[in-house]
């Protein structure tokens, strides 16, 4: 049984429909990733997971429960988190109050945030040298290990992750690509939305090709880095 299944998911801005009744699925202990170009329909295929986009038609499964339309909230509560495009910190705010923000649903429980901060600071050593640092003033790296973080504080079942490599240098991708595959491995569901093509397709299992708000190729992510229209068109149009 999939952790996430998404069947003939319609989402839309005003008259124009962005996503066509798409398809696909996560499983615990995988990550997928979802290739696209710009204006495909990724970042509003996960905003419309997390709650943070209306579903005009279909279902979102999340395990046995239909998530479509429930508030984000919920959604975060039930197990799905969500770090957005471009990370968005509360730049003004120190690491800890940060990650204190990612457990309000939690924050009543004062001694269970502690130690699931804690637990970040050990997933992430960088961030416990920052902890009392201004969110606005680490680097893009640690920028985005602040966005991982909070989103993990949750304890999530799945993780929805929006382009993670934007801005980054390629020491500090392959470093924050290392967490995504332990978090894999550790029997978490991961979808990752990455214009990293390449990199990405030799972490995830499997992968998705959307394009004009339409499923286009779906296979392992051995086969699609094969694929010659995925070579073409992500890959620069050599065999990854």
């Amino acid at each position: 049984m999939s952790l996430l299944t998404v069947e003939g998911l319609r989402v839309g801005y005003g008259k124009v429909e962005v996503l066509h009744g798409i398809g696909l699925r996560v499983a615990a202990g995988e990550i997928v990733a979802l290739l696209g170009s710009n204006g495909a329909g990724k970042t509003t295929t996960l905003r419309a997971l997390s709650g943070l986009e209306p579903v005009r038609a279909g279902h979102i499964m999340l395990s046995d429960q239909n998530i479509a339309g429930l508030p984000a909230h919920q959604i975060a509560a039930l197990g799905l988190a969500h770090v957005p495009e471009r990370r968005r910190l509360f730049a003004p705010l120190s690491v800890e109050e940060n990650l204190k923000l990612g457990g309000y649903l939690i924050r009543g429980q004062q001694a269970e945030l502690k130690r699931r901060i804690e637990a970040m600071y050990v997933l992430f050593p960088r961030l416990l040298e920052r902890r009392q640092q201004l969110a606005g003033t680490l680097s893009g790296g640690e920028q985005q290990m602040v966005a991982i973080a909070r989103a993990l504080i949750l304890e999530p079942r799945l993780l929805v992750l929006d382009e993670p490599s934007m801005g980054l240098a390629p020491l500090v991708v392959r470093s924050i690509f290392t967490i995504v595959q332990r978090l894999r491995d550790q029997g978490m569901g991961i979808l990752l939305v990455e214009q990293n093509a390449r990199q990405t397709l030799k972490i995830a299992d499997r992968a998705y090709v959307l394009e004009s708000g339409s499923i286009l190729l779906e296979g392992s992510a051995e086969d699609l880095a094969r694929d010659a229209r995925v070579q073409s068109a992500y890959l620069g149009g050599a065999a990854a």
